[in-house]
């Protein structure tokens, strides 16, 4: 997409030859046909051969000029010296001819070798120049010479220091011309290059760049714009687009209203955008420059740029900072718990099997001791997430590890009927480095809740590909590659109200979980410098994980 602007008159070059042809062609057709008609005018007292001579000379003159225009016009290559010289030598014959006429020492004519040798300089190099204003010295000396009663005297030699004097000057002029055009080109070509390299550089940056003028009316925007928005910018150049941005992004059209209307800026705000039943939070900025003319020629910019990464990144590392938190306080609380609830366990088991504790004490201390066994796994349940961190990092197959992990959560009581299990991908090798343990741990509870979440006869799916640079989120650097697994599922789908409760510990919708499961998972992959995604909709629901291929610093997670 291009922005509607004016011609730029620094392409046009300060020496133009067709021009400068255009104008020699007209000069010398006034001239030949002024002759014309003075010979036509006074043909009864005039010689009969100073007619045919100016009738010859405008037939000549016409002939000429027009097939050089033809010429000129037709042939698209730049033309050369030798063109040129052609020109000025016609040129000189003509004002000869009018000269010879009109009466060599007493011509007014002679003054037009002078347009003749300026012409020249204009057109040929600095030598033409001085070599047309040398031979249009012989050709009027000459003449002044063949001609009878007409003495070589003061005024002729005058005349012909002019010829030389214009000649000198013209190149001069000329020479200095071109210097100043030869700037200008570079000029002109950088400026191209730069605009080029601006165009380029626009069109293939990731934010969405709109500008507008004081009405509103839109001058630029760049094609990651028009995809932002879902509108086609294209059609809307030079017209009011303000209105049709407000129904697809209502902040974006509000902050560029006013940086248009009044050159308010607006620094790092947020908005959101509204395509096809998608809804998603954007980043924005604008700001407005003043024109030369005033208000009529300022303008707004407005660049925005979508951040859903960046929201997902802040969500990821809050929670990591939850987690880290309730990781702490679990460690601590089940220390101090798991030794006293042991203790608790065993005195009462014992009072139990007592032979002096009749029906009703055996039943409340079996009651007791399953609920002490049901909190001693509560309490190991939160050692174990307390201590993922990455035991020891090495090659492995993760493709191995998912399909071993997709096994048992197939083989798991919990499993609804005729739930099938399939690993897509899983035959190819994905070597990662980590510990195998942890995310085989981690892959073992993302199945088995896809698993308990399908329907009677329903399908779960772990797949496994090359990480592409697409699933990468704005702002993470996966240099040396990484691998994407996926764990999938038809089932209902997670309510939207706790879709950004799931990974928190301790929450959960099952019967008798812990809500431990999730946190781990996030946990473990987050030791591996990874990434954890949910998408879900009534169609099911999807995890996406995001593992680097190499692992930079080994150890405990921080």
């Amino acid at each position: 997409m291009r922005p509607v602007t004016k011609p730029d008159s620094v392409r046009q070059p300060i020496l133009d030859p067709l021009k400068i042809l255009r104008w020699v062609h007209l000069a010398r057709l006034a001239m030949s046909g002024a002759i014309f008609v003075a010979a036509v005018l006074a043909w009864r007292n005039a010689d009969e051969s100073l007619t045919l001579v100016a009738s010859l000379l405008i037939t000549g003159a016409l002939v000429f000029t027009s097939g050089s225009a033809l010429y000129s016009g037709i042939y698209k290559k730049p033309l050369g010296p030798a063109f040129f010289y052609t020109q000025s030598l016609f040129d000189l014959v003509v004002v000869t001819t009018i000269v010879h006429v009109t009466g060599s020492g007493t011509s007014q004519f002679a003054a037009l070798y002078i347009l003749v040798i300026a012409a020249a300089s204009l057109l040929l190099p600095n030598a033409g120049g001085l070599l047309i204003a040398a031979l249009g010295c012989v050709l009027y000396s000459a003449d002044v010479i063949i001609t009878p009663g007409t003495p070589l005297d003061l005024g002729v030699w005058l005349q012909l220091g002019v010829f030389a004097a214009v000649a000198l000057g013209s190149g001069y002029i000329a020479a200095r011309l071109r210097q100043a055009g030869a700037g200008t080109e570079q000029l002109a070509a950088e400026l191209v290059k730069v605009r080029l390299q601006a165009a380029d550089i626009l069109k293939n940056i990731r934010s969405g760049i709109v500008t507008v003028d004081a009405s509103g009316g839109l001058v630029y925007a760049n094609p990651a714009a028009s995809q932002l928005l879902g509108i086609s910018l294209d059609d809307h150049l030079g017209s009011r687009v303000i209105e049709t941005i407000s129904g697809a992004a209502p902040e974006l059209a509000r902050a560029l209203g006013r940086a248009a209307r009044d050159g308010t800026r607006t620094s790092r705000a947020e908005g959101t955008i509204t395509v096809n039943d998608r809804r998603f939070p954007i980043g924005l900025n604008t700001t407005s420059s003043e024109g030369d003319g005033g208000a009529a020629t300022a303008t707004a910019t407005a660049i925005f740029q979508d951040i859903s990464d960046q929201k997902r990144l802040d969500t990821l590392n809050a929670r990591a900072e939850r987690l880290e938190a309730v990781a702490e306080l679990s460690a601590s609380l089940a220390h101090e718990i798991k030794n006293p609830l042991a203790a608790i366990r065993s005195a009462v088991e014992t009072l139990g099997r007592s032979s002096r504790s009749n029906a009703d004490e055996r039943t409340l201390a079996d009651l007791i001791v399953r609920e002490s066994d049901r909190l001693s796994r509560l309490l190991s349940e939160f050692l174990d997430f307390a201590r993922v961190r990455v035991a020891r990092v090495e090659p492995l197959d993760l493709a191995a590890v998912a399909r071993g992990a997709a096994g048992l959560a197939a083989a798991h009581p919990d499993r609804p009927n005729d739930v099938e299990v399939v690993c897509v991908g899983a035959n190819d090798r994905m070597v990662v480095e980590g510990d195998e343990d942890l995310l085989h741990r981690a892959v073992f509870n993302l199945a088995l809740n896809a698993v308990q979440a399908s329907p009677n006869g329903g399908r779960v799916r772990v797949e496994l590909a090359p990480l592409s640079m697409d699933q990468v989120p704005a702002g993470v650097s996966f240099d040396l590659g990484g691998v994407a697994l996926r764990v999938s599922d038809d089932g209902p789908g997670i309510p939207v109200e706790i879709r950004d409760r799931l990974f928190d510990p301790f929450f959960t919708t099952k019967p008798g979980g812990t809500g431990l499961g999730l946190s781990i998972v996030h946990r473990a992959i987050e030791a591996h410098a990874g990434f954890v995604f949910v998408d879900s909709d009534d169609r099911g629901t999807r995890v996406t994980v995001l593992l680097p291929s190499h692992q930079s610093d080994n150890g405990e997670l921080v």
